[in-house]
């Protein structure tokens, strides 16, 4: 695994992943519209997996649950464009906008058809990452603007998704935990993302799985990394990650603790 060169201009980003790939989870609190260059990338959500190319442009709301995965294709490196919309920026913008809301359900990730206004938002951005010096606040305001002008004209829906200020309503906690337990976060966010605060979170948490969110979380990471392990026979070190543990060190602990015995150790000697 390498580390990501991420060159930031304000809310506008240029991605590139040279060898290998590039992992991580996001969960982040502003939309972004992303176009791939070259390379691909997988996002793998509670209840599916998608995988976007050379050519791809898709929108990412925010607040969404994904394991992201970065990586060279085609003997090219990965390498992506990023527009990053904040809730400060979209207050601001419809505030002086008339914009008509629905009720449609905001998707987990939504993918656009090829069109010549985002090539051309795109394409102008390029030449900006070649430049040493900070991208002025006000050139990046501007094309930060232009991509929502441009998500508005060529999608008639777009507003009940960068329009949409609500906070997280309240859902039911044990199909969202079940579904997301492996996304290492806090239990603030986990509380945030069901629709609770924190006391509340844990105060319904105990009520159903009658244990703290701690332990229910390291007991059910742990459970499914024994099964990829000895059951899936892969290596502790290609399953931490994908189980919820930030390091192998620390997941080997925690494996020996809850089992008796090192994630190493062959069950059929």
């Amino acid at each position: 695994m390498v580390k990501e060169d991420l060159s930031a201009k304000a809310d506008v980003f240029f991605n590139c992943i040279e060898k290998k790939y590039f992992s991580k989870r996001m969960s982040i609190n502003k939309h972004a519209l992303v176009s791939v260059i070259s390379g691909e990338m997988k996002i793998i959500q509670a209840d599916h997996t998608y995988v976007f190319r050379a050519g791809d442009t898709f929108l990412i709301p925010r607040n969404q649950l994904a394991k992201v995965t970065k990586y060279p294709a085609d003997g090219q490196p990965y390498r992506a464009v990023s527009v990053y919309f904040t809730l400060a920026f979209l207050r601001k913008y419809y505030a002086s906008q008339k914009a008509g809301h629905n009720n449609l359900d905001i998707p987990k990730i939504k993918l656009f058809d090829r069109h010549p206004l985002l090539d051309s938002l795109f394409n102008s951005l390029l030449p900006y990452f070649s430049l040493s010096d900070e991208l002025p606040a006000a050139i990046a305001a501007g094309k930060v603007q232009e991509a929502i002008t441009i998500l508005r004209t060529i999608d008639p829906d777009i507003d009940h998704i960068l329009g949409h200020f609500e906070e997280p309503g309240k859902i039911d906690l044990e199909d969202f935990m079940e579904k997301n337990y492996m996304f290492n976060m806090t239990a603030e966010k986990f509380g945030y993302l069901t629709g609770r605060s924190l006391t509340t979170f844990k105060k319904d948490f105990k009520k159903i799985f009658s244990t703290t969110p701690q332990k229910w979380l390291t007991r059910k990471r742990l459970e499914l990394a024994h099964y990829q392990i000895f059951e899936g026979k892969q290596k502790p070190s290609a399953v931490y990650f994908e189980a919820g543990f930030e390091n192998l060190s620390h997941f080997s602990f925690a494996f020996k603790k809850q089992f008796g015995y090192n994630p190493t150790r062959d069950l059929h000697l």
